[in-house]
């Protein structure tokens, strides 16, 4: 057997060059989220998985290393939609999927909106609430699998018998039985610490319940309060002593206000929110999370003869379109707000409709795309590692066509998605060398 023994030196020279090769992305322009200003002609450096430098002026690296050309587009980090339900998408025979799909099929089915909401230049989510498959999802997406965003799930929602979340809504009687605390349907305080429990020993990252009525479950009621105080206060308690959030699903104002004395870390939807719950979120500083594409979507689909069942039609008439004017009021009044837009209520891929509705109101664009990063990073605790590009952070970046400062709309066209350092996305006409 023929034996080949290096010099250190050389061992040294040929390591050197296998783990040094950098990136240098050369931005047009780059958003600052930090200071929500626009910066020219930048440089961001990544080696591996990380942003290693973010500097003034196009620079390159030795000839071993990689330059893409991104002079022509504004790049900023990796999106952030804290709202979404990567297990399915609307359409008029949702309803029947429940009945037809096999879990195989949700799960072959997640693949495809995953994909799709990464190239929409997403790169974190949050996933509030399927079967347990988007659990599966997350593991796969972090193990390098499949290709998706980051995501941070909440496995099953926790409902009371009855209430938005319990699975057995709108079935025959027969078949409804009595879900308990294993499939996040509770009665009581014991019921309420259970369900939390396995849906961590399930190995859900965030909590998610369902604090008043909701507009697609087959349901009477859209907006009144399903949890007693004692309930809620035991969900949170519960979850706080894993150290993992909860996130509350919620339209009606009295179910916001006994989350917030909770001690709820985020309302989602907030549709009737009135002055005083937006007060009580300013002083504990609860996350608002606004999801007005879903309100808006919603309401739209309720005008298609057939797309709903008459039930969730009259409440998608109803609450739908008040989104909006909710968020606006909120934002003006001062209540901490991220990035959400429940994607899955309207075809993944179109979360950037959310940046339309909330500049509409008076966000400005800048401060809009600062809540889909940095402020999503600050929501999920995670700003020491995503959210804005800067040394020492996750290389996730994106880039689109257009100046979003000075037009929003163009928030639709991203050209590059990174996600740890990997190019996902890339449309040819932008440069790679």
């Amino acid at each position: 057997m023929k034996r080949i023994f290096y010099g250190t030196a050389v061992l040294a020279l040929v390591c050197g060059n296998l783990f040094a090769q950098k990136t240098y992305i050369q931005a047009g322009k780059l958003i600052d989220v930090r200071n929500n200003k626009t910066l020219s002609e930048m440089t961001i450096v990544v080696e591996g998985e990380m942003i290693v430098s973010v500097a003034k002026g196009y620079q390159k690296g030795t000839d071993e290393d990689q330059i893409i050309d991104l002079k022509s587009a504004t790049v900023m980090p990796g999106l952030m939609d804290m709202h979404i339900h990567v297990e399915g998408q609307t359409g008029p025979r949702q309803y029947m999927e429940r009945f037809t799909n096999n879990e195989a099929d949700v799960a072959f089915n997640s693949l495809v909106y995953a994909k799709t909401t990464l190239m929409a230049g997403f790169t974190t989510v949050r996933d509030m609430g399927g079967s347990g498959v988007n659990i599966s999802l997350r593991d796969a997406i972090a193990a390098g699998k499949v290709d998706g965003p980051r995501i941070i799930t909440a496995g099953k929602s926790i409902a009371p018998t009855g209430g938005h979340a319990d699975p057995t809504n709108g079935v025959r009687r027969d078949l409804m039985g009595d879900p308990g605390p294993e499939v996040g349907v509770i009665n009581g305080v014991a019921d309420a610490r259970k369900a939390v429990r396995q849906q961590v020993k399930n190995g859900s990252d965030v909590i998610k319940i369902t604090a008043t009525g909701g507009v697609l479950s087959v349901a009477k009621d859209g907006s009144a309060p399903q949890f007693q105080q004692d309930e809620l206060n035991a969900v949170i308690e519960t979850a706080r002593d894993f150290g993992i959030h909860v996130a509350a699903h919620a339209h009606g104002d009295e179910g916001m206000q006994r989350s917030v004395i909770g001690g709820i870390h985020s309302i989602e939807h907030g549709t009737l929110m009135s002055e005083k719950t937006m007060d009580m979120m300013i002083k504990a500083g609860t996350w608002y999370v606004p999801t007005i594409t879903a309100g808006m979507s919603v309401a739209e689909y309720a005008r298609i003869p057939g797309y709903y069942p008459a039930p969730v039609k009259a409440k998608a008439e109803a609450i739908g379109a008040q989104i909006q004017t909710t968020f606006g009021k909120a934002y003006k009044r001062g209540v901490k707000i991220a990035f959400g837009t429940d994607a899955g209520v309207f075809p993944h891929g179109e979360n950037y409709r959310e940046f339309i509705y909330m500049t509409e109101v008076g966000m400005p664009n800048l401060e809009a795309i600062q809540t889909a990063t940095l402020r999503g990073a600050e929501l999920l605790g995670m700003e020491n590692k995503i959210g804005v590009l800067e040394s020492g952070k996750f290389a996730d970046i994106i880039a689109v066509s257009g100046d979003p400062e000075k037009d929003i709309k163009v928030m639709k066209d991203v050209v590059f998605v990174m996600k740890e350092g990997k190019v996902y996305k890339h449309v040819p006409s932008m440069g790679m060398n």
